[in-house]
């Protein structure tokens, strides 16, 4: 099946209501049908085997959220193109990532053929999953995380975190990026006008996008701050740290709603690293 075959043209977005699975298909489709354009557009940023972490460029080669990552069983939970895992490898992680869409893992793929990694790294795998229900035994991982990941994109995070618990070993880290809440009562533009509050931070209703026939083609949930941390220690984690990068002044690039005017005085991110008890 071509990319185009995949993608829908987006006629409408707005606040609506939608269910888990519905949610699940619209995701899977849009990023079918846009992994090679968002590559094409993203793709200098995000490098070819580099850790980013949000876009206000935070690098994980600088703040070390994952500790000492040689040798160590990691799990990549909505990898994309896998650029993290091809870093985490090279670090001498033994680095495996899942993905929902298999046109984003089509491009883990061209990566590895058109960047190869050093012949003595071993290369991550890469399975196509659904993070809610996590193909892998109980305790198979020393470490988990995701950069914008899966976890904007579902209704029932809960189930995602849960499953990220059961995989981890006892006293495992996991850490993730999101989307900061508090952007979600703001429009999402880059300019003057992202700097208007136009929603309520407590409308937790979803965005989602349609196609021509009012089918959903994408959706994004939001959740509180209060929302992430019950939802975490529910799962069994304890939070032991949250990073708001600020935005850097070597940093001109905008993408979408983040941009250098927006995070001047806005956080664009939260990264949440938590671990689960011995």
């Amino acid at each position: 099946m071509t990319d185009s075959e995949y993608s829908p043209e987006i006629i409408s977005g707005g606040y609506l209501a939608i269910d888990e699975e519905a949610s699940v298909r619209a995701n899977r489709t849009y990023w079918d049908g846009s992994a090679a354009d968002y590559l094409a557009e993203h793709g200098s940023f995000l490098g070819a085997s580099e850790f980013v972490w949000c876009p206000e460029g935070v690098h994980e080669s600088d703040v070390g959220l994952l500790g000492d990552v040689a040798r160590r069983q990691i799990l990549e939970v909505g990898c994309g193109a896998g650029q993290c895992s091809r870093w985490l490898a090279e670090q001498g992680a033994l680095a495996t990532g899942v993905d929902l869409s298999s046109g984003m893992l089509e491009q883990a793929s061209r990566l590895q053929r058109e960047h190869p990694l050093n012949p003595s790294t071993v290369p991550p795998t890469f399975l196509q999953a659904d993070a809610r229900a996590l193909p892998f035994p109980s305790g198979s991982f020393d470490m988990a995380f995701s950069s914008y990941g899966a976890l904007p994109f579902v209704k029932d995070a809960e189930v995602v975190l849960s499953e990220v618990a059961r995989v981890l070993r006892p006293g495992g880290t996991w850490v993730f990026s999101v989307t900061h809440p508090v952007r979600w009562m703001f429009p999402d533009v880059p300019g003057e006008a992202g700097l208007t509050v136009e929603y309520s931070y407590f409308d937790r209703t979803p965005y989602v996008e349609l196609d021509g026939d009012g089918h959903p083609v994408y959706a994004e949930h939001h959740r509180t701050m209060g929302d992430w941390i019950s939802l975490l220690v529910d799962s069994g984690f304890v939070l032991t740290g949250l990073t708001e990068p600020e935005w850097p002044e070597h940093n001109r690039t905008a993408w979408g709603g983040w941009s250098p005017l927006r995070g001047q005085v806005m956080p664009g991110t939260a990264i949440f690293s938590t671990r689960l008890p011995e």
